[in-house]
C-alpha cells in the first residue's frame, strides 16, 4: 500500500503571523484552525490523485490538536497530542513511500524570520548538529532519513528555503508567505497559495517517483548542541547522563543517531518549561 506522511506545523503556513493565532488562548486561533484544515484537505486530495490509498497527518504545532478530527478527510489517519516519541514526526518508522512537512518555519536565530525558533522558543537560542544550526526541517528530516523515508516537499516561509535546498536540494519547496519580521509577513492570496501546493505535490510526487528524493542521512554519531535560553535551563540538563556542559548556556551530547538526539531535545526542552513553570512568582 502506498502511503506518504505529512507533518503540518503552524508558523509556517499562509496567512498565520501573531501569537494570538498559535494558542488555544489566543484571540484568533480559529483562524489558524481554519487554514490547517483547508491546507490539509487539499494536500490529501491531491496525494489520493496520485494513488496514495492512505495518508498520515501529524498535526505538529504546540499541542497538537490543531487539527480538528472531524474536519480530516477520509482514509487519512490523524496523529494528535503532545509528549509523542519522535514528536513532529512520531510514526515514520512504520514505512512511507515519503514524507512532507507543511507550515514549517525557518530555524531559530535566523534574521527576520517569522516566529522563528527550534523545536522550543522557550528552552532554545540555537540547536547545531555537527557544527551546522539545525531547523526542524533538518531535524525531523534525519529522523525520516534514519528510517529509509526521503522529505519531497517542504511547504513554508521563505527564509527556510535555503535551508532546506542547501541540505537537501531533490526537495521541492512551496513558499507560502515572504516573512517581514518575527511577527509579520506579506501573505500571498490563499488561491495562489492553494495553485503552487498543488504543484509542488505534483512535482514531488514526480521525483519520489523517479528516484530523485532520497532520504536525508548523516554518518555515525551526531554531535549536539543546544544554547539555552537561561543558564538555569543548562544547570538542570547537567544533571541528564551523557550531557557535557560547555558554556553558561551551551549543552553537548553525542548521540548514536538522530532518534536519540531527538528525544534527548525533546527531554531539554520539558525539562526548561518544568523550571520555568517552577520558578515563576
Amino acid at each position: 500500500m502506498a502511503r506518504v506522511y505529512v507533518s503540518i506545523d503552524a508558523e509556517g503556513l499562509p496567512g498565520i503571523f501573531h501569537p494570538s493565532q498559535l494558542t488555544t488562548e489566543g484571540k484568533l486561533f480559529t483562524e489558524l484552525r481554519d487554514v490547517m484544515a483547508k491546507v490539509v484537505k487539499v494536500v490529501v486530495e491531491e496525494l489520493k490523485k496520485y494513488g496514495y490509498s492512505e495518508v498520515w497527518v501529524a498535526d505538529s504545532h504546540g499541542f497538537m490538536g490543531n487539527v480538528q478530527y472531524l474536519d480530516v478527510p477520509d482514509d487519512t489517519y490523524l496523529v494528535r497530542g503532545s509528549l509523542r516519541p519522535t514528536s513532529m514526526v512520531y510514526g515514520i518508522d512504520r514505512g512511507f513511500e515519503a514524507a512532507m512537512f507543511i507550515g514549517y518555519h525557518s530555524p531559530a536565530a535566523t534574521p527576520r524570520g517569522l516566529a522563528e525558533h527550534t523545536y522550543s522558543g522557550l528552552a532554545f537560542y540555537e540547536v547545531r548538529v555537527n557544527g551546522v544550526r539545525a531547523s526542524e526541517f533538518y531535524i525531523n528530516a534525519l529522523v525520516a532519513g534514519r528510517y529509509g523515508v526521503p522529505v519531497a516537499l517542504v511547504a513554508g516561509d521563505d527564509k527556510l528555503r535555503e535551508d532546506v535546498l542547501e541540505k537537501a536540494p531533490w526537495v521541492v519547496y512551496v513558499v507560502f508567505k515572504e516573512s517581514a519580521s518575527r511577527y509579520s509577513a506579506v501573505m500571498k492570496p490563499m488561491n495562489v497559495v492553494l495553485r503552487e501546493l498543488r504543484e509542488g505535490i505534483a512535482e514531488a510526487v514526480r521525483r519520489v517517483r523517479d528516484g530523485t528524493a532520497r532520504p536525508l542521512k548523516v554518518d555515525g554519531p551526531i554531535a549536539m548542541e543546544f544554547h539555552m535560553r537561561r543558564s538555569e535551563y543548562a544547570d538542570a540538563a547537567e544533571d541528564v547522563p551523557g550531557v557535557t556542559r560547555v558554556g553558561a548556556y551551551t549543552i553537548r551530547y553525542v548521540a548514536r543517531d538522530p532518534v536519540e538526539g531527538y528525544k534527548v531535545m525533546k527531554l531539554l526542552a520539558t525539562i526548561s518549561s518544568a523550571i520555568d513553570y517552577a520558578y515563576r512568582v
